[in-house]
Parts: C-alpha cells; structure tokens; sequence
C-alpha cells in the first residue's frame, strides 16, 4: 500500500493507494496554521487512521508547497511559511518509524497525471498549478524531476515573457509576494486574473463569477479573459523553448474554464521559435486529487513494500 499526503496552507489530505492504484481510503483536516509541531502531529494521525481503517502498512510520500533544500535538507520556498528552515523529512521520519519522500506539490501533480492520468505513456509531462497562486511541476518518465537546486519548475517565480505596455504597467502596479515584479504568478494565477479584472472593471470578483459573466456576454469580463488567455500563452511558449514538453497538465481552479483547452493551443504558436507546436495542453484526470495520489505514487513500484 502507499500512502500519500498533501499539504496545503488550509487543508491535509490523505489517501490510501493499492499497488494498482486503487483508492483504499481518504481523509482530510484543517492544516494547523504557523504550528510546525502539531502539522507534523496532524500528518502521523492521518497515516496512523488510514492503516488502521486498511489493516495495511504504507510507504509514505508527501506533497508541500515548497521544496526541500539539496544542500540542507530543509524545506525552502514554502508559502506556508512555518515549514521553511525544517528538517521535515528527517522530524516525519522519526514520528513514523520509516523513511517519507518529499515532493513539491506540483510535482505531484506531475507524477500522478505522468502514471495513471493526462500524461500516461509520455515522456517528458509538464504539469501547471492555475489556482490561487501558480506552480509547475515536471516528471520524467513518471519520476518527480526537482533540479540541481531544488528549484525545477518553478515558472510561476520567472518574469512573463514579451510584455506589452499594460503588462509593464501591471508589473509596476502588482508586485510579487516573493518580493520581485512582473512574475508569471502575478498575472496567469486565478488571483491575477481577478485582479485584472478588478482593474478594468472596478469590481472585485472571483474568479468563477467572471467566468459566469463571460457566458453572459459581458465585455469586460471577455476583455479579461482574452488578456488572461495571452498572457498564459506567452507563458507557456517559454516552456515549450525551454523544455519542450510532451505534454502540458492543467490543474488548479483555472483549469476548469474549458475554453482555455480551445484557445491557448492556438495562441502559443505565435510565440513559439519556428511557429509550430502541436504539444496537448489538457486538464488533469485526477482534478484536486492529483496531488494527494502523486504524492503516493512518489515511491516506485520495486520499493514499496517494507
């Protein structure tokens, strides 16, 4: 059995997985916010509640929102900021009595959808997080690829590419958390396109109630989501400079405007070298359990038996 957990800044999941990938159970609690040590407790119940109700014992892998540091082991890059300078790999290990892989999040996204999901059979999966905020994570024939720095993946913390003069003035207007301007973050999270709408209309909504307004014919609400679609275009063209994925995961809240599956494909060959790219942008099969069943998937197959 693996067992998978999710960390988030409001929630912990956990699933159960069989070797086939069966869901044998889940559960979820409230994430003790900026509590480093009862986190830590709320994750051993969870593996503590899912073998019990299974009979079964687990590998355990974990999904957060940050990385592990390869040259101190601790945790870098978290949002939810109590984790960072932590050692939790090593604290989880000694609170379960066996060893627990660590991913980013988004990472895990990649890693489900790569086995069992929108990227099975493929290669090279590049996996985007268009929610709150905005993540990426790419796996390699099915494995988490972190980087030499721990930091692979991160699109959302790089400028957007070949800006226009409101995208420089968005910039200027609409910093960063991570302290820099212009991130991809800023403008192609479901956060930036409410802020984007806010500022054409004046109106603070979100982002599923813009949406709402599309289907209705408004033409602010189209304006934004037009911008919206460019901008995650010029985005992804970068990547695909870059990486030159197999295939291109959507997950997060704005991944369930379905009209972005019609129109990003389309735009991006405007920014892409050479003008061509045929490369699938889909939405994740998995939904919002992507990043629970990637984060159990983290331990391979060979290994999971203890």
């Amino acid at each position: 059995m693996r067992i998978g957990i999710d960390l988030g800044g409001t929630k912990i999941e956990v699933i159960a997985l069989s070797g086939e990938g069966k869901e044998l159970f889940r559960k979820r609690v409230d994430t003790p916010r900026n509590d480093y040590e009862r986190t830590l407790k709320a994750i051993e119940g969870l593996v503590l509640d899912a073998e019990k109700a299974t009979g079964q014992h687990g590998s355990v892998g974990l999904g957060i929102p940050g990385t592990l540091s390869p040259f101190t082991g601790k945790v870098k890059n978290a949002n939810s900021v109590w984790l960072n300078g932590q050692q939790l790999d090593e604290d989880l290990a000694l609170l379960l009595k066996r060893e627990v892989h660590i991913a980013n999040d988004a990472n895990c996204l990649a890693v489900s959808e790569a086995t069992d999901g929108a990227g099975a059979g493929r290669h090279t999966v590049f996996a985007v997080i268009i929610g709150t905020g905005c993540g990426s994570g790419i796996a390699l024939n099915g494995v988490a690829h972190a980087g030499g720095n721990g930091n692979a993946g991160e699109w959302g913390h790089n400028p957007l590419p070949w800006q226009d003069e409101e995208e420089i003035q968005f910039a200027r207007d609409v910093p960063c958390y991570c302290g820099k301007s212009g991130c991809v973050e800023t403008f192609v999270s479901g956060t930036g396109f409410a802020e984007d709408y806010f500022r054409l209309s004046g109106q603070r909504l979100k982002g599923a109630e813009i949406i709402e307004l599309v289907e209705q014919g408004d033409e602010t609400a189209e304006l934004a989501l037009g911008r919206y679609e460019r901008r995650l275009a010029k985005a992804l063209a970068n990547v695909v400079n870059i990486l030159d994925p197999d295939v291109i995961v959507f997950g997060g809240g704005m991944s369930n405007v379905d009209r972005l599956y019609q129109t990003v494909p389309v735009l991006i060959k405007q920014w892409v070298f050479g003008g061509e790219c045929e490369t699938p942008i889909l939405k994740a099969v998995h939904g919002d359990s992507s990043g629970v069943r990637g984060a159990a998937w983290l331990w391979p197959q060979s290994r999971f038996a203890l």
